[in-house]
């Protein structure tokens, strides 16, 4: 009996996780087309799966970047700085994608919604205040709201104190950096379970008949994004990598944006990019700094949302959006992008600060945001896995680069 379960545990590890995803997505079409009070109620394995994962994310990445750190050696490269720079690029280049797509195909909204009962921030200073004071937030109250600018920085902190500990203390650093990526790939293995449930309630609970009226933007917003990832993001990586960019593309989409998609939020799916991250065999101690930080900063999904539902709320208003202006707005867009939350829906609540630019009042960009949630369904969880797959595609296509160079380097001048 013992063998029997060690076999299913072993096979369980194991096995397509891709498949088993696909498996669980049909499933749950199936279901919520059989049984809507069945779908509902499966709608609880989905929201276990995200919490596990949002509840082990947050000490994944304390631990991962803090035994990075401490076992880091004297003038071995991370490779940040070129990682930093293709996330603003790929995050700028969406927003223009968006103001283009905007211009060549108009949104009308009907802004009758009902705001949301939230708070948006007040301007820029605002979002760049709110990121200064995450810098500095307790550790404790970090890990326990997911502040994952917090908890790099406490990481950061911690690891280099710990780089003049005993040999002992930063091997057990490292042991429990072990234990904690163990549990988190047994987590990572119930994603078709999780996707069954969370596809089989959406589709009951909402349907799709709500989202028919606003088609044109779904399609507007959607397909910038299939742009960006299918279009801009692989000519990022070409530029980087100078051979086919479209086997990482799709192996980051298929591996990283199909759990994104339907967890809707980046932070849940930091340790689905790290476990990608391992299985690409890139450099740990780039990713475990680099995930994180991607999932705070590299918004090109977040960029297009803002930059779609803003033009189309000054094209409602006809509100005349000149060349520069426009230029502006993804400036604009990039930066508030950056500040978003990696949490579902996080990008809204940015609309506001954009609409600002053109004189539209409080009011009428929350009644905007209120339609961003309405669409939700599909918006987000595309931007999502947009934001999410780039991350690993940019670490990957850094990381080779490197590895191509020092190749190179070591061609010509063989010992």
């Amino acid at each position: 009996m013992a063998d029997k379960h060690a076999r299913f545990f072993h096979y369980f590890m194991r096995a397509s996780l891709v498949k088993q995803i696909l498996v669980g997505l049909a499933a749950g079409i199936a279901l919520a087309a059989v049984s809507t009070q069945a779908a509902v109620a499966v709608g609880l394995l989905g929201t276990l799966f995200v919490g596990a994962l949002k509840a082990v994310a947050p000490v994944l990445v304390l631990m991962l970047v803090m035994a990075s750190i401490a076992g880091h050696q004297q003038g071995q490269k991370t490779n940040i700085r070129p990682i930093l720079v293709l996330y603003l690029i790929g995050t700028f280049s969406a927003a223009l994608v968006a103001v283009s797509i905007s211009f060549l195909f108009p949104s009308t909204l009907v802004l009758n919604a009902q705001a949301a009962d939230v708070v948006p921030p007040s301007g820029i200073v605002a979002v760049l205040r709110g990121l200064l004071v995450s810098i500095i937030a307790n550790p404790i109250d970090a890990l326990l709201h997911a502040n994952y600018i917090g908890i790099l920085v406490w990481a950061v902190g911690f690891g280099i104190a710990l780089r003049h500990g005993s040999q002992t203390t930063r091997q057990m650093v490292c042991d429990l950096s072990d234990a904690v990526t163990f549990i988190v790939r047994v987590v990572i293995r119930f994603a078709p379970v999780g996707i069954f449930g969370l596809v089989a309630s959406t589709l009951a609970e909402t349907g799709f008949g709500a989202l028919w009226s606003y088609a044109h933007l779904l399609m507007v917003l959607i397909g910038g994004m299939a742009l960006v990832a299918f279009g801009i993001n692989p000519l990022i990586v070409f530029w980087k990598i100078r051979r086919n960019p479209y086997p990482l593309v799709l192996t980051c989409l298929r591996e990283s944006g199909v759990t994104a998609f339907f967890t809707r939020s980046s932070a849940a799916n930091i340790p689905v990019n790290m476990e990608l991250c391992r299985k690409l065999n890139l450099d740990e101690d780039t990713w475990s700094v680099a995930i994180p930080l991607g999932a705070t900063i590299n918004m090109a999904g977040a960029a297009i949302t803002i930059t779609v539902l803003t033009l189309a709320a000054a094209h409602t208003l006809d509100i005349h959006v000149d060349l520069p202006t426009a230029l502006l707005l993804s400036v604009v867009a990039s930066l508030c992008a950056c500040g978003a939350s990696g949490v579902a829906g996080g990008s809204l609540l940015l609309i506001p600060l954009a609409c600002s630019m053109f004189g539209i009042s409080n009011d009428v960009a929350m009644q905007v945001v209120a339609v961003g949630f309405i669409i939700g369904v599909l918006q987000d969880s595309a931007e999502t896995a947009v934001n999410s797959s780039t991350d690993v595609m940019f670490i990957a296509a850094v990381c080779e680069a490197e590895d191509a160079r020092l190749a190179e380097k070591e061609r010509l001048n063989p010992l």
